[in-house]
């Protein structure tokens, strides 16, 4: 088969990344690279994941050197890559090959991302743009400061009882805004009711991932009590687990290529949550343009985005999907997933 081969790259983040689980200033990202019988690169991908996710380098780079040993011809058709994947790996592996595949397919085909794949040109949205838990006078500051953005994503769940007193800083700042919070499971079922109904008088128009992954039915709960669309993160993997949410009555996913592992089984879940009546958000990891302009393709089928790792990292190598004034995400119009290196 072509050559692949990987790198890692360690992303600085412009401010120390405070959530639930702990505080980043730095994140590994690993790209992988296809090439043909001149060395020339066809075919980009990338693998990322966060820490808490405890998936170690180690197992991904296994599954990397798996697939180089292998003989067997790459898919030529996209609706090929699924099984030439497969389902064995964790998935930011996964996600990364298949990612490198379908780009050097476009690239073959002269043909962007969503062309390639028969969807819907991506439509500019606006993207949320994430505030790290911190403070509620230091986070109004930094939402105040936060121009070139239409959409505020507050992450919460801080266990000292101020999550209400931040939005209002964040509000206070900018009333202009649309805010969401995000916990990244850091309540009970119980806390997020009290909690979000204060926030919804302070406006705001989503909450994303409020309780543990697996409590389907405390997701499910707080959305009933909930005014506005309860979003699964964490709690969404698996196509199984879009039927248990669905089931469980919450507003939407978020869909995040690194933990499903990749756009084939990415676009199908999406597909599936449509037909449940589910409303979608194209989500990434802190990771590089190369994964989150791959997401961006998939605009056209999207109600909320929250794509803007790109604009939380100090140091990204790629050239990819751009941000307007009104911080609204554009996908560059070249082959494939249409990545280039920075000059």
């Amino acid at each position: 088969m072509n050559q692949l081969t990987w790198e890692p790259i360690t992303l600085q983040l412009r401010n120390p990344f405070r959530i639930s689980h702990g505080t980043s200033e730095t994140r590994v990202a690993h790209w992988l690279r296809l090439s043909g019988p001149s060395s020339a690169d066809e075919g980009w991908g990338e693998g990322t994941i966060p820490p808490y996710y405890g998936i170690p380098t180690e197992v991904m780079a296994a599954f990397w050197d798996a697939t180089a040993r292998r003989a067997d011809p790459l898919p030529e058709d996209p609706a090929d890559i699924p099984a030439w994947v497969g389902a064995d790996g964790p998935a930011p592996a996964r996600a990364a090959l298949d990612l490198a595949l379908h780009d050097r397919l476009g690239r073959l085909h002269d043909k962007p991302l969503h062309a390639l794949l028969g969807l819907p040109a991506p439509r500019p949205l606006p993207t949320s743009f994430t505030l790290a838990i911190d403070e509620p006078e230091a986070m109004g500051r930094s939402a105040a400061a936060l121009t070139g953005c239409s959409v505020i994503k507050l992450k919460l769940g801080g266990a000292d009882g101020r999550d209400v007193a931040r939005v209002a800083a964040v509000r206070a700042a900018r009333p202009d805004a649309t805010l969401y919070v995000d916990a990244n499971a850091g309540w009970t079922a119980d806390e997020a009711i009290g909690e979000i109904a204060r926030m919804v008088a302070l406006g705001v128009a989503l909450v994303e991932q409020p309780v543990a992954k697996g409590d389907y039915e405390g997701m499910g709960r707080v959305q009933a009590a909930c005014a506005v669309p309860v979003v699964a993160d964490e709690s969404v993997q698996t196509m199984a687990d879009v039927e248990r949410l669905a089931a469980a009555g919450v507003g939407g996913i978020n869909l995040k290529l690194m933990k499903v592992g990749g756009l084939a089984p990415g676009l199908a879940m999406l597909r599936r949550a449509r037909e449940l009546g589910l409303g979608i958000m194209l989500g990434c990891m802190v990771e590089t343009s190369l994964g989150a302009t791959a997401m961006a393709h998939l605009m056209g089928l999207a109600d909320w985005l929250d794509l803007d790792a790109p604009w939380l990292i100090a140091n990204d190598p790629f050239d990819g999907l751009t941000y307007d004034a009104a911080g609204r995400v554009h996908v560059p119009d070249r082959p494939g997933i249409g990545v280039i290196l920075r000059g």
